[in-house]
């Protein structure tokens, strides 16, 4: 993994010698511990000075977020906008830029910490040295984007629907031409946002070049210490490892998909697969697993978990959102919205099925990971050690909501009963991987090629991959910005590729955890619940170290080896 170099530190050749000695000349090697001495010292006062001015601006910055989140007012978004752009304006000073590059380029930053701190501090500016007027203009027009996905509603026969209701139908319905209707009106976001989307991407391409980059793409990925061609390798290789088990399973949902619908298979189109995007598994299987949930308090239930493996939630459950209302932000995330009193929030919109049992267990995922890292740590290096490390923990336990044992644990079920649907709920999660494996390489390769060339027919690219990878076909006669209904590719792009990075993670600690921590057989199941020592073995290993450690550094010492996908082909791939 290449990342950058800041191995700029040369050892210095120490030359002994009685003559000299004897002439009172001074050691070097005292002289260079002198000066180490002092460069530290320097950027230590630095450093604390510019942390307490980013952390300060960082929670206004976020707090701002939070609000216009949950209340989707135009004055709202542009009170974030303004915190964000004043962000930028501390990171993008070429003051500032040039004491961290005159402290990393000194080569006299040797401890550990300090070393680290430095190099994320040096990346976290380097992004941001661009022309301040490009940098607001992108934070504006990317602001303008949010606020229209946020306030769309699809319109159906008069009748406005929220995401919610539209994947509800998708999901519910067998009616061809009612779906197609509803799916249909879905993506008439995608005209409303795709002209300002290319623009968006052209002052991002603009402002990446400026720095050296190729594109925003390449920047993105570098940034945030990956190599790109590391990361299409890795791609090629999960295409190759599940292209088969796709297509085996592909067919087993095309067989019960017409037959629900009762259609030929071969009349399958994007609107049968009950979902938008086809990123989730259709229901396939002769088990509903939204009835377990029905009429469950899934927070009550994801706080009751956490709590079992030492991980409290309650603090964080206080200062969230969590149920849907009108004008508020209709998805899910989690915020860190002040590192150092360990003020994490999450947002939803709980429903009592089981998509939104897997994002409880996802969202607060991400919080622990926040709040349990090591209070010690300089503020920059309160992060997760790469943006997929914490995606890897939220997958690790959403992917429990549909294993048994953890139905047994929470719910209740009896042995016959998690006996009867164990099978069928372990297909049901192979099915979920495989289906989003497919997915995630849509956006990968789409925005990968988007950024490449922007002025390229994206609407045809859109669609040859969704063909391609996801073996769904485009409607006849179909030229729209489908492309664009997605909101990653406004509001997180370049960042869809780490979601099948944190599967492959998080099937390795799971693989870890099973083995070294619990000792449980292979085909024995566990959902970690009541065990505690799962949370300690997470806030050493995973949460306390933050960014202490380079990525791959960081997982080795977890888990004995570095990211490999060999733990998520055992465990979903079918041989």
């Amino acid at each position: 993994m290449k990342c950058f170099n800041y191995s700029c530190l040369m050892a210095l050749v120490l030359i002994f010698s009685v003559a000299l000695m004897s002439c009172g000349k001074k050691d070097e090697s005292a002289v260079n511990q002198e000066e180490v001495k002092k460069m530290e010292k320097e950027f230590t006062e630095f450093a604390k000075g510019l942390e307490a001015e980013v952390a300060k601006a960082y929670t206004e910055s976020c707090l701002a977020y939070w609000t216009a989140s949950n209340t989707g007012k135009a004055e709202d978004f542009d009170k974030a906008s303004e915190t964000e752009i004043m962000m930028d304006k501390i990171f993008s000073n070429k003051e500032t830029f040039a004491k961290i590059k005159k402290f990393r380029d000194s080569g006299l930053i040797l401890g550990e910490i300090l070393k680290r701190e430095m190099e994320m501090i040096y990346l976290s500016f380097l992004g941001k040295q661009i022309n301040p007027d490009k940098l607001a203009e992108m934070t504006k027009m990317q602001s303008e984007i949010s606020k229209k996905f946020q306030n769309f509603r699809a319109e159906v026969d008069g009748k406005k629907m929220n995401d919610n209701e539209v994947e509800k139908v998708l999901k519910e319905v067998k009616d061809s031409k009612k779906l197609e209707k509803v799916w249909k009106a879905h993506k008439q976001i995608g005209p409303l946002v795709a002209a300002d989307l290319i623009k968006l991407v052209k002052l991002r391409n603009a402002a990446a070049k400026e720095l050296g980059f190729k594109n925003y793409h390449e920047m993105s990925l570098k940034l945030n210490e990956q190599e790109p061609e590391e990361i299409s390798k890795l791609f090629d290789e999960l295409d190759n490892l599940t292209r088969d088990s796709f297509i085996a399973l592909k067919n087993e949902m095309d067989e019960v998909i017409s037959k629900q619908c009762g259609i030929k298979k071969e009349e399958l189109m994007p609107w049968h697969y009950q979902n938008r995007y086809f990123q989730e598994a259709p229901k396939i299987y002769d088990i509903d697993l939204d009835v377990y949930y029905k009429g469950k308090d899934i927070v009550k239930l994801t706080e009751d978990y956490y709590s079992s493996i030492g991980l409290p939630i309650d603090d964080m459950v206080a200062k969230s959102d969590l149920f849907s209302r009108e004008g508020k932000s209709q998805h899910a995330f989690c915020i860190d919205i002040d590192r150092n009193i360990k003020d994490t929030r999450v947002l939803c919109n709980v429903v009592d099925n089981q998509n939104w049992m897997n994002t409880m267990l996802h969202e607060y995922g991400h919080a622990v990971y926040f709040k349990w890292h090591d209070k010690d740590l300089p503020w920059f290096l309160k992060t997760p050690a790469q943006i997929f490390t914490t995606e890897a923990i939220a997958m690790m336990f959403g992917r429990l909501s549909s294993n048994p044992q953890y139905m047994q644990d929470m719910l209740g079920i009896s042995d016959a009963e998690k006996a009867k649907i164990g099978e069928t709920a372990f297909k049901i999660l192979t099915l979920e991987q495989l289906v989003f494996s497919r997915w995630s390489q849509v956006m990968y390769r789409f925005e990968k090629s988007m950024y490449d060339n922007p002025d390229q027919d994206l609407n045809k690219l859109w669609w040859d991959l969704v063909e391609k990878y996801q073996m769904v076909k485009k409607p006849k006669d179909r030229n729209e910005p489908d492309w664009a209904t997605k909101t990653h590719i406004a509001s997180s792009p370049c960042y869809y590729h780490n979601y099948h990075l944190g599967e492959l993670l998080a099937s390795q600690l799971d693989n870890y955890i099973r083995k070294n921590i619990l000792k449980v057989a292979d085909g024995n199941q566990t959902a970690y619940y009541k065990h505690p020592e799962v949370g300690e073995y997470l806030i050493k290993t995973i949460f306390a170290p933050g960014a202490k450690y380079l990525w791959n550094d960081m997982i080795e010492k977890a888990t004995g080896e570095k990211l490999t996908a060999k733990y998520y082909a055992k465990q979903f791939v079918k041989k």
